[in-house]
């Protein structure tokens, strides 16, 4: 009946909006409305992100970008981060459609799994360099229960406080510090409101399940003396499984069980018998000690029935996966200002969100061996001949015969990881102005304090402590101990074998920041082209946080990914100067030309000073063109966790160069422990990296170059076609030097088999040749550098009998990406090419056309993304995985992603009652375009940081102000 009613719902909400679009094409002449044009509008304000000083206009030095309440409100989505996400200045970036919790272990990113989080990486050179602030200062890092992050959640910042992003896409270190290196996003919340107001919110997706509602319930007033905002909001999103989508049923599209687990419901084994023959595989029917009949025999005769493991006995772990995850969050926000006297202003805001979200994935596997071990004590753990589930009548011992045995025991269920976050965030300030020698000056003092703090827990997860017990010797299998049958096929370990082996693992984590700042501007003294403007200011900053996992992780005794404490902190204080010189006024060829610099000495405790500076040009040859361009340097200090972060484990997927190596691979692979390379099959897809953080990192450099125009014609200005148009060009580069970043594990082992070089160092195989150790950990790996254009276009009609129409298109090019190591080598990624669940489109274009007349308005918009290639993996190429262009012999070759545009609209009506009440429908995604079809992305078959889900998103909204 439950499922009936939802889709009854869903069902209401389509044909609804269908009937809202029906009716504007019916009567064109009742709309009004939303006139807020495009999705990233240029900044009209006074005061700009990019300038302390209160004077910077729209046409300044920098390019930054606008996103205001109404333009979040047109997307239909309910997190600033997915907004953010859609920019063309973005690239791929977590967010809730990435179902990764720690199935797969911690990246070599320092940071931790980051689940069911959204950031945002400015300009594809990763979250970690782009610089969030909220009014102004900075937010604290998100934490997830499972590390010590140097990105921010934007999940954490409730969507209804935020009056408008302002989002600068240029280095600001010299004025901002760390972390500034692609740019900086300021989210302005919203200060105050006239009465009450409410917002209620539903949404569907065509596929079954990801139903989102949320709300939100919002106060404010204003007084001679003291204005202030209240906001309460709710958001839930459900989820929906792996298995309702063809593309996602299987690990890779295509492939079949060809690309499924090694790890199965049954026994694998592979050891060596008394007589010296080496066995690999399982019983019949992988069941090693249940007759056909299904009585239990205590021993089958060995070796009869043993067969090879191969495609069809593998594991097909997709459907356990979710495309969608689930995600509550609650959140309460608040801000008041009060006029102290007619020139200082106390403001205090606080805001607090907590968090409750989930990640799923197959049943947990328990391996044994070097060949298919899951944990390091896996590694010496066997089966006594004693155990009375031993079907070979002889001890299976890690140290003689036994090299590897796998099962994954599905009666235990899917592991779930569930994510509690709580971020606290508190700030007070004094604002003030004052005047002296015809002079204006502007002041403020602020304070900080932030905490982030998660707890994760994992069900479905092993003591490997107590399975080594369960499967040694009987007589010390004493209770609570129940020895385990790990041979029989499904239904064979029963409840009391789970409820011994089993337990539940909680990790915490937190990261906290602390902030004194002061900062004063104004205008030193008079030129002849105007005043000399300034902006200096003083801040002491304190990051401190921790990563805590569960005792039995830390003692070693976990069957899943192990890891340590981490712990660390640091200070830094900041100052800086700018200054803003006009050179040229109203003479011949230029209508104004000025000059800017700025420059920002920062004292870290833990590296020492730098001193990072900036130069601006704004040239402004008549009224209609505007010149500008910047040349910055910028820095980014180590984080907590890429410094503090303790070893811990990545599973990661990667291809052997080994497997059935011929020829000079071949002798590397022997060379390297190989005993039979034309024989040699990896035992499993997945291949453990060892992570970390790296005391030795030192902080990355940048130096990065904008240079624009702006073309605002007044012959487009208040005539018959247009009210205004306004073009705008930016070329952009960025290099960044001793860049923080671990090598591409499958490239580093692709280039130590071809080369037997340097590139080995740290990998170690077992004797049956399988990858037992693999270093992994982050060092100043090299030099990235990027660049492109951005062009975008906005234009506005004048009022006509019909309404008023807007458009903008906005467009990013990327022409250079590369990322080249200490020893001059390229790591994978670059434009056009998927890596690692990663991509840079070398074009992301959004294009928006609005209407609006009377009550009415709507929005259609497409987001363009172009197309990609990666490469086929060639074990599943063989099996008939997707790839588009194969080599002959099927030994690999490339995928293409094509070109892929979204389409979504919108429509508002405000109804004609005596208060404001305005009901909204839309659908994104209205074509239900599918993403393209990945086959070397790790989960459901496409790239969740740069493509939308499959299917319809439908959705309503009701808003009312009192």
């Amino acid at each position: 009946m439950k499922v009936l009613q939802r889709h009854k719902l869903a069902l209401s909400i389509h044909v609804f909006t269908a009937a809202l679009l029906a009716g504007v094409v019916a009567h064109p002449a009742l709309a009004q409305g939303d006139r807020s044009g495009d999705d990233t509008t240029k900044l009209e304000a006074v005061e700009v992100t990019g300038s302390r000083i209160k004077k910077a206009e729209l046409e300044g030095q920098t390019p930054v970008v606008t996103i205001t309440a109404r333009d979040i409100e047109a997307t239909g989505l309910g997190s600033i981060g997915d907004v953010i996400q859609r920019l063309s200045v973005s690239g791929s970036s977590l967010n809730t459609k990435f179902n990764s919790a720690g199935n797969f272990g911690f990246p070599a990113d320092g940071g931790g799994v980051g689940s069911g989080s959204t950031t945002i990486s400015l300009r594809n050179v990763g979250a970690k360099r782009t610089l969030v602030l909220v009014d102004g200062l900075r937010w604290v890092g998100e934490s997830s229960g499972s590390g010590v992050s140097a990105a921010v959640d934007l999940n954490t910042i409730p969507a209804s406080a935020v009056e408008r992003i302002e989002i600068l896409t240029d280095g600001a270190s010299s004025l901002y510090g760390s972390d500034a290196i692609s740019g900086v996003i300021n989210i302005i919340t919203k200060r105050k409101q006239e009465g009450m107001s409410a917002n209620v919110y539903y949404g569907d997706y065509s596929k079954d399940g990801g139903e989102t509602t949320s709300g939100n319930l919002s106060l404010g007033g204003s007084t001679d003396r003291l204005d202030f905002f209240l906001d309460i909001s709710h958001y839930e999103q459900k989820s929906i499984s792996s298995a309702d989508w063809a593309q996602s049923s299987f690990p890779t599209p295509g492939a079949g069980l060809a690309g499924g687990s090694s790890y199965i419901p049954y026994t694998r084994t592979i050891f060596l018998a008394p007589e010296g023959e080496t066995y690999g595989g399982l019983c019949p029917g992988g069941v090693c000690n249940i007759a056909a009949n299904g009585t239990t025999l205590g021993v089958q005769p060995f070796p009869g029935g043993f067969h090879r493991f191969g495609t069809p006995d593998r594991f097909n772990f997709a459907p356990y996966n979710l495309l969608l995850t689930p995600s509550t969050r609650d959140g309460l926000f608040g801000q008041a200002r009060y006029k102290v006297t007619d020139n200082i202003t106390w403001y205090l805001k606080g805001s607090y969100t907590t968090r409750k979200s989930k990640n799923q994935a197959a049943p947990e596997p328990i391996g044994l061996g070097s060949a298919l071990n899951t944990s390091d004590l896996g590694l010496t753990t066997g089966v006594d001949v004693t155990n009375p589930y031993n079907p070979f009548g002889f001890t299976l011992d890690p140290n003689s015969n036994l090299l590897g045995l796998g099962r994954r025991p599905i009666e235990g269920g899917p592991r779930i990881f569930t994510q509690d976050v709580d971020t606290r965030y508190f700030a007070t300030g004094l604002e003030g102005s004052f005047g002296t020698a015809d002079r204006d000056f502007y002041w403020d003092v602020n304070y900080v304090n932030a905490v982030n703090k998660a707890t994760q827990t994992v069900n479905g997860t092993y003591n490997i402590a107590h399975i080594a017990r369960a499967l040694g010797p009987v007589a010390g299998c004493t209770a609570p101990c129940v020895p385990l049958n790990i041979f029989g096929g499904p239904g064979s370990i029963t409840p009391e074998m789970l409820n011994y082996i089993s337990f539940i693992e909680t990790d915490r984590s937190e990261n906290a920041l602390e902030v004194w700042s002061a900062n004063i501007s104004g205008d030193l003294f008079q030129l002849p082209a105007g005043s000399l403007a300034f902006a200096a200011g003083y801040e002491h900053r304190e990051q401190d946080g921790y990563y805590l996992p569960d005792a039995i992780v830390v003692a070693g005794e976990s069957n899943g990914v192990p890891s340590l404490p981490t712990t660390g902190q640091f200070d830094v204080n900041e100052y800086y100067l700018e200054l803003n010189a006009p050179l040229l006024k109203d003479v011949a060829g230029a209508k104004s030309l000025d000059l800017s610099v700025a420059s920002r000495y920062s004292d870290y405790s833990t590296f020492g000073g730098t001193t990072n500076n900036k130069v601006g040009l704004r040239w402004q040859p008549v009224d209609d063109l505007t010149l500008r361009g910047t040349w910055a340097e910028g820095f980014r200090a180590p984080s907590i966790g890429e410094l503090y972060g303790s070893p811990a484990r990545f599973d990661a997927q990667i291809q052997d160069p080994c497997n059935g190596a011929t020829g000079q691979l071949a002798t590397n692979c022997i060379a390297q422990g190989v005993p039979n390379p034309a024989t040699f099959e990896q035992a499993n897809q997945q291949i453990s990296t060892r992570t970390g953080g790296n005391l030795l990192l030192t902080p990355e450099t940048s130096t990065s170059i904008t240079a624009g125009v702006v073309y605002s014609p007044s012959w487009a200005e208040n005539t018959g076609w247009s009210s205004k148009l306004d073009l705008d060009l930016t070329f952009w580069k960025i290099e960044i030097d001793d860049a923080i970043q671990a090598p591409d594990a499958q490239t580093q082992l692709t280039r130590c088999v071809e080369r037997n070089d340097a590139n080995c160092a740290g990998i170690v195989r077992g004797v049956s040749g399988d990858i037992v150790s693999f270093s992994n950990i982050l060092r100043n790996l090299g030099t990235i550098e990027t660049q492109g254009y951005d062009i975008g276009l906005n234009w506005n009609s004048p009022e006509w009998g019909f309404g008023t129409l807007g458009a903008s298109v906005q467009t990013t090019y990327v022409d250079k990406y590369s990322s080249i190591n200490e020893t001059g080598e390229a790591e994978p990624l670059s434009v056009g090419i998927e890596t690692a669940d990663k991509a840079i489109n070398k074009w992301r274009t959004t294009a928006s056309l609005s209407w609006a007349s009377q009550d009415w308005s709507a929005r259609w918009t497409a987001r363009y993304l172009s197309g990609l290639t990666e490469r086929c993996n060639p074990d599943l190429t063989e099996a008939g995985a997707v790839c588009s262009s194969p080599n002959a012999d099927l030994s690999g070759g490339f995928n293409h992603l094509g070109a892929t545009t979204f389409h979504d609209v919108r429509l508002n009506w405000k109804l004609p009652t005596s208060f404001n009440f305005t009901l909204s429908a839309g659908v994104n995604n209205i074509f239900g375009k599918d993403p393209p079809i990945c086959v070397s992305c790790s989960l459901n078959g496409y790239d969740a940081g740069t493509y939308d889900l499959p299917g319809r998103y439908s959705y309503v909204q009701a808003s009312v102000k009192f």
